[in-house]
Parts: structure tokens; sequence; C-alpha cells
């Protein structure tokens, strides 16, 4: 059952340390519309499953998976069965420049079944069996090898989402958007334009913006916007700076524009993060 809702914000009580949970459940209940900061998998072990997220309604089959990123509002319907229940601390993602191709991945949610390739689906199902059988033996490293297994899982999204687009355009689309994805990440903070993305990319405005929304699965502003409002959400809870200052730091030239979007992602306003926060720390507790 959901605990600590404050609102519709649900806070996840890890275990002391950890940043991951994962539940073998079984519940035949309806979890409220809720949003977290944690990163959700869900997969349906017997029977099916049926989650509505940002008003879209998905129905998966056993054995198919959905990412739910964190910030989206989302509720389960009350259905019997099985199912495993993984969710994994989002700033863990968030900081790390590394991983930032990866953030195309985790802009909506991601359901993965029979249109994907068998082969592809069945790969998935087993890193996650294998999360479920490194979290049933929990150790001190246990938490490194679940992260470098869940990286691994949206890598491989990625690189099949790349693949297929590759085989539709034969592939000279792919290098320069790499380069563009990491020109972003290199300059979210400044000014960015989608003509200057254009331009960078050799393409007129209209067909990048159809190449951009193809490629990442969401549109150019969208994409950005997702991007500053992680690295405020970092600088909001870790350093001491103001809101405007935070704004400011990320991209953002108006305070109002940053909490009109902070908002339509995190469904709340920098100022209840931050509250938030300050009143259930960094857990977080759920089903």
């Amino acid at each position: 059952m959901i605990v600590h809702l404050n609102g519709d914000y649900e806070t996840v009580d890890y275990v002391q340390n950890r940043s991951v949970l994962l539940y073998d459940n079984n519940e035949d209940e309806e979890y409220p519309l809720h949003w977290h900061n944690a990163i959700e998998i869900i997969m349906p072990l017997t029977n099916g499953f049926e989650v509505v997220c940002a008003g879209k309604d998905y129905k998966l089959s056993e054995r198919d998976i959905l990412i739910i990123p964190g910030g989206t509002l989302h509720n389960l319907k009350a259905q019997s069965g099985r199912r495993l229940i993984f969710l994994c601390d989002n700033n863990s993602f968030a900081a790390n420049p590394a991983l930032s191709e990866l953030y195309s991945v985790l802009a909506e949610p991601v359901l993965i079944n029979s249109n994907y390739d068998k082969e592809f689906l069945k790969s998935m199902n087993h890193i996650l069996e294998e999360i479920y059988v490194l979290y049933s033996n929990y150790t001190d490293i246990t938490e490194v090898y679940i992260y470098i297994k869940l990286v691994t899982l949206l890598a491989r999204i990625k690189e099949y989402q790349l693949n297929e687009i590759k085989y539709d355009d034969g592939g000279k689309y792919a290098d320069k958007f790499r380069l563009i994805l990491k020109y972003i990440e290199q300059n979210y903070a400044n000014d960015i334009t989608l003509e200057e993305l254009a331009s960078i990319a050799g393409y007129s405005t209209y067909h990048f913006s159809r190449i951009f929304k193809k490629y990442s699965s969401t549109t150019f502003i969208n994409f950005l916007n997702r991007r500053r409002v992680k690295a405020a959400e970092l600088l909001l809870l870790e350093s001491g700076s103001s809101i405007t200052d935070v704004a400011m730091q990320v991209g953002f030239a108006s305070l109002t524009t940053f909490n009109r979007v902070f908002k339509s992602i995190n469904g709340c306003t920098p100022s209840e993060y931050k509250k938030l926060y300050r009143t259930t720390g960094t857990s977080e507790s759920v089903k």
C-alpha cells in the first residue's frame, strides 16, 4: 500500500544508505494518481497490468516492461496477478553527465512489448530477473551491480531505438544526433535555440525538428527543459542558492517560466519541492 502520500506526491522510503527498491507485488488494490522522483519499472509476471501515465493508458501483457520516468503522474489500476515493481533514485542518473545520451529514454514513459524484437524483449526480461536475484541476496556491493544492470538496460533501449532509426534512414542522421545531444549536455545552461542546433546539424529548422522528435521521442524544447529541471533538482537540494539563482544557473531567463516548467514536469513548484525534502528528507515509500 502507498504510504507517505503528500497530496499526489509520494515519498519512497529507501532502506538506509540505499537508493533502490524492488517489490514482488501481488496486491489487488488501486494505487491512486501520484508521482515521485524515482524511476519506476514494472514487469507483470502473471496476468496483465494496466497503468495510466500522464493521462495515457498503458496495457501490459505478461513479461512486458513499462519504464516510468521520475516526476510522471501515474496510477495503477486494481488488478489481480503478480508483478515486479522496481524503483531507483532518479538523482543517480541526473547527476552523471556520462549518461546524458540516456536522458531521451527517460523523457517519456517507455513500453517494451511485442512491438519490439522478440529476442530484445527477452534480454530486457533477463536483466530485470538479474536485478531481482541481486536484490534478494543483498550485500554491501549489491547496489553497484544493480546500478550497472539498470544503466545497461537503458543503454540497450537507446541502442535499439538508434538502430531502428538507422535502418529507416541508412544511418545518415545518427552521428549528427549524437553530436547534438553532446552539445546540449555541454550547453543546456546557456541560451540554446532550435535554429542554432539546426544550423550545427546542417538542416532546416523544420527538418531538424522532425528528426529530433524521431530520435528522442519528444520535442527539442521538452528535452531541453527536462535536462534543465533535472539539474535544478540537484541544486535545490544540495546548494544554498535561492530559487531565482538556481533558475538562472540552469538556463531559465525567467523565474516565472522556471516555476511553470518545473511544476509541469514534477507536479510541484521549486519551493514546494524544497519543502517536501525538508520535511521528508531523501526518503521515499510505496507499495
